[in-house]
């Protein structure tokens, strides 16, 4: 099957639009029971579709987010007027991804390490989400630091199926985020966060290009380079911004289509401050925008979930603040007093 190269290299650079980021709602049903709960909210098929119509339905988001990453359930619904969640999308200008890894499960003969699975079959369920309208799509790798681990094993592993992985996403038309997330947890200081996240990122590059993908219709979803969480005296922002910089430049690629970084556990504002300090140290041979999860969504779910109706709009104000400060973090154009 040969590529259509225009068209994925077009994609990717739309998701990577100056000022624009990805807004990450890919969460697994149990992962967003866990969330659910904890703002007391019982999860259902329609409380899910509730949420995440709301979210989408936002007027003006589009202005700051390119696109969103989906759950397969998303990926099928519709809202309670019977629209296709897609179309809702399609009308706020917001491009359509879809999550396809199965999950990170632990990898044999390394206690404590992990490797994502879900390529049996990937090439038939690629082929099926590009039917249903998918234009991009997501596989996220999890790295742990510990006294001892991550192993080169575990690195390697990790890197070959994410390369795997794009290289079937391109075949079936899909622009790959590829995603190596080196998690914060743990009392790690900023050099062993360098020294591993510039390890998985040259793994992983080495992988793509060994399997043929087009880095040009590939956008990288990466970890900042951050002090473990527990950390004694963590890295401030600057340093962060210095560091994760210095670690993309001497492992990614300028091919590259963008880099879109996770928040990881970062608090709102931090996530914003972080990507806006990377932006004014520019330019560079890429984009740096924001692909963010919790950091965008934690304030507008629990606004939500006072009241699922009476707060829609408030909910929604709450989302596109958070997206218009993280688009402003994209350009090097953000400051804290925009926060009031």
């Amino acid at each position: 099957m040969s590529l259509d190269l225009e068209k994925l290299i077009h994609t990717a650079q739309s998701m990577v639009a100056p000022g624009k980021g990805i807004l990450a709602i890919d969460e697994s049903t149990g992962t967003i029971k866990k969330r659910f709960s904890g703002v007391g909210v019982e999860s259902t098929e329609e409380t899910r579709m509730d949420y995440r119509s709301m979210l989408l339905s936002t007027p003006g988001l589009g202005e700051h987010i390119s696109g969103a990453i989906l759950f397969d359930e998303t990926l099928r619904q519709k809202d309670a007027d019977g629209k296709p969640l897609l179309n809702i999308m399609k009308d706020n200008g917001i491009l359509p991804g879809i999550k396809v890894d199965k999950g990170a499960k632990d990898l044999a003969g390394f206690p404590g390490e992990k490797v994502t699975e879900g390529l049996d079959g990937l090439r038939e369920r690629l082929a099926e989400y590009a039917e249903l309208g998918a234009v991009f799509a997501k596989w996220r790798a999890v790295i742990t630091i510990d006294s001892d681990i991550p192993s080169r094993a575990c690195l390697d592993a990790n890197a070959h199926a994410l390369a795997r992985y794009a290289a079937l996403c391109q075949e079936a038309g899909l622009v790959p985020i590829v995603e190596p997330e080196v998690l914060m947890d743990g009392d790690h200081d900023l050099d062993t966060s360098f020294d591993i996240t510039e390890a998985a990122q040259k793994s992983l590059f080495e992988e793509l290009y060994n399997q043929n993908v087009l880095l040009e219709g590939c956008v990288l979803k990466p970890s900042m380079v951050i002090s473990g969480s527990s950390a004694k005296s963590r890295a401030g922002v600057e340093d962060v911004a210095e560091a994760t910089l210095d670690c993309l430049l001497n492992a990614v690629p300028a091919a590259t289509a963008g880099v879109v970084f996770l928040s990881g556990g970062q608090g709102d504002e931090e996530a914003t401050a972080h990507l806006d300090a990377m932006n004014r140290m520019g330019p560079h041979p890429w984009p740096l925008s924001f692909s963010y999860g919790r950091a965008l969504q934690q304030a507008c779910l629990k606004c939500w979930a006072e009241d699922p109706r009476g707060n829609r709009e408030k909910a929604q104000k709450i989302l596109l603040h958070r997206a218009k400060m993280n688009g402003k973090a994209a350009l090097g154009e953000y400051n804290r007093e925009m926060e009031s």
